[in-house]
Formats: structure tokens, C-alpha cells, sequence
């Protein structure tokens, strides 16, 4: 088996007031110890996203604070990549299922840059939509949390925002459309974290919200709820979504709550039918807000929990280690492996 690198980054909330953390760590095959390699940009970042390329082993992109950076040796020295350095964070970054030179950043402020030549360059897309009006008020945030392309129909992307609904644009991010309104009076209800697109079945959705699953097979014009496990009556708070190649296998991190004491990664075997829960071995005391399945072997999957419980599985979750990050370093935000 080659050598692989786990990177978990720490950010935290932008809102004024809440946690506010930094720092970025790897760990080779996911067992070995865990190295702080975020004063390798000169500064601890706080970072929100990180792409490995599993092309070139070693290299992986990260979104930070103050814009996006670049290592072609695991973490071991950086650059900062042109795009343009954010009013709060870069949130999310994502890769083109047929074009792996061009890149997506969802920014917060609400903005989308698009790279044609491996991050060399960017280009700001036209995201000029409107947001539902219950989420409209200036202190809540409009987060490009998620980006996701379809396989099948690759002029068709979705960019989930947190606080303000899903984003589709059906002509390779020309132009956008709002697909989640309504007559609202939480925005809980178009608080969207993830979006993934089955990649086996074109125009099939699955979004993350903060009060369940859901599910479109028609790009996003009718939605059911596909009624992940609960953990508090509302609905649980789900935030990431992930799938295995075969576009059966769904995994699913929740929690109680934002700031909850329960933490849970649902597995589904048959893309959203049933869900079994992952068991570690170790109680999750907060929400899993990193999740990621290993590009190279899709066997291998990793979530953490916010104080850095790395648990990971070689065998597709039918079995557990947990390998945590050293004491202190808290506020798990992005997770990859590559």
C-alpha cells in the first residue's frame, strides 16, 4: 500500500464573538503521529477547506483566511495561489469531476472563483442571485460552504450557503439560480452545509441542512426527506455529506446541534435508504465537521470530531481506529486525505 497523508485544518466561526482557531496538522497513513505544519505558511492559518490532488501525491490546497495556498511536497513548504484573498475565508474548495486542472473556491462573503489551469489563475463567477428573505437579515452569513459538479451533466453545478439556500446554475457557472425559497420563518430551513451530486445518477441531489437529509432526482425542482437518524426531535444537524465512488454508499456527520455534545457519522449502504451508525469506540462529544473519503482507495474514510478525535477506517467503516490530534488543538473544520 503507498504512504498517504491525513490533514485536519482548524478555523472556527467568522461570526463576531464565537471561537476562533488556527492551525493545520498531517499525519502519515492516518496512524502515524500528527505533525503541526501550519507555521509552514509563515503564519497559522485558519482553514476552512483542503483538496488533495490525487494525482500528484503530496499536493493539496487548502482554504484559509486570507485567501488559498498550495503545497506540492505535503505540507512541507507553501504558496499562496492568485485568488483573491477573502473579506472573511475561503470556505470551500472543489475539483471538477472531468477536468481536474479546474478548481472551484466558495467564499464567504457569498462568492464563487473558478481556476481553468490548476490554480494559476481565477476567475470570479456571476453569483448574483437573490436569498430567501427569512435570511436575509445583515447578521446572518452567506457562506459558499459547499461546491459540487454533475458527473453526468457537466455544465451543472450547486453551491450550498450557509445561511441562504442552494445555488444551481446549469451553464458551467455562467449564471445562477436560487433553487431553495419559500415561505419561511427559521432560517434554519435554508441553512444548506453540503451538496453532492450521485456520481452514478445524473441530476440526483443530496443536501445537508440543519435539520435533516434531503434528497432531489430532478436537479432540485421536488425534494423528500430522507430521514437520516435523529438525534433531537427537530431534526438532527447534519453538515457533511460524502460519497463513495459507486454512488451507493452515502456517509452522512451530524450532531445534536452547532454547538451540540453528540456527534454521529451515519453510513448508508444503499444511497440514503437506510442508515446504519459508525461505532468507533470512543464517544463523540461535538459535531463532525470534517469528513472525507480517500480519492486513491475508497475504502478508506476519516471524519473528526471539532477537538481533533481523527477516527478513521480502512475497510469501509466496518471497522474503527482512532488516531486523536494533540492535546489542544481544537475546532476540526476540514479533514482530507490524498
Amino acid at each position: 500500500m503507498s504512504d498517504f497523508f491525513v490533514y485536519c485544518g482548524l478555523a472556527g466561526d467568522t461570526d463576531p464573538g464565537r471561537f476562533w482557531s488556527a492551525g493545520l496538522y498531517r499525519s502519515r497513513n492516518a496512524d502515524g503521529r500528527w505533525e503541526s505544519i501550519g507555521g509552514n505558511l509563515g503564519t497559522e492559518p485558519h482553514v476552512f477547506a483542503i483538496l488533495a490532488d490525487p494525482r500528484y501525491s503530496g499536493r493539496v490546497t487548502i482554504g484559509t483566511h486570507d485567501g488559498v495556498w498550495r503545497s506540492d511536497d505535503a505540507g512541507n513548504s507553501w504558496r499562496r495561489l492568485s485568488a483573491p484573498k477573502p473579506e472573511l475565508g475561503v470556505w470551500s474548495l472543489a475539483r471538477h469531476p472531468n477536468d481536474a486542472d479546474t478548481l472551484f473556491a466558495g467564499y464567504e462573503p457569498c462568492a464563487i472563483y473558478r481556476s481553468n489551469d490548476g490554480g494559476a489563475t481565477w476567475s470570479k463567477l456571476r453569483v448574483d442571485t437573490s436569498f430567501p428573505a427569512v435570511s436575509v437579515d445583515p447578521d446572518i452569513p452567506k457562506r459558499v460552504i459547499s461546491i459540487a459538479v454533475d458527473p453526468g451533466n457537466l455544465r451543472e453545478m450547486y453551491a450550498s450557503i450557509e445561511v441562504g439556500g442552494l445555488l444551481r446554475s446549469l451553464d458551467g457557472g455562467e449564471s445562477w439560480e436560487n433553487i431553495i425559497d419559500g415561505l419561511y420563518i427559521d432560517e434554519g430551513f435554508v441553512d444548506i452545509h453540503s451538496v453532492v451530486v450521485n456520481p452514478r445518477r445524473p441530476g440526483q441531489l443530496t443536501i445537508a441542512s440543519r435539520f435533516g437529509v434531503f434528497r432531489s432526482d430532478d436537479k432540485g425542482a421536488r425534494w423528500r426527506n430522507l430521514k437520516a437518524p435523529l438525534m433531537r426531535p427537530v431534526g438532527s444537524y447534519c453538515r457533511v455529506l460524502r460519497y463513495a465512488p459507486d454512488g451507493n454508499t452515502l456517509y452522512l456527520a451530524a450532531a445534536n446541534d452547532f454547538d451540540g455534545d453528540r456527534g454521529a457519522l451515519f453510513i448508508s449502504d444503499d444511497n440514503g435508504a437506510y442508515w446504519r451508525q459508525a461505532e468507533p469506540g470512543v464517544a463523540l462529544k461535538t459535531p463532525i465537521f470534517g469528513l472525507a473519503v480517500d480519492p486513491n482507495n475508497a475504502n478508506h474514510v476519516f471524519y473528526s470530531s471539532k477537538i481533533g478525535q481523527l477516527i478513521h477506517s480502512r475497510d469501509r467503516g466496518r471497522t474503527w481506529a482512532v488516531n486523536p490530534l494533540p492535546a489542544g488543538a481544537g475546532h476540526v473544520f476540514s479533514l482530507a486525505a490524498g
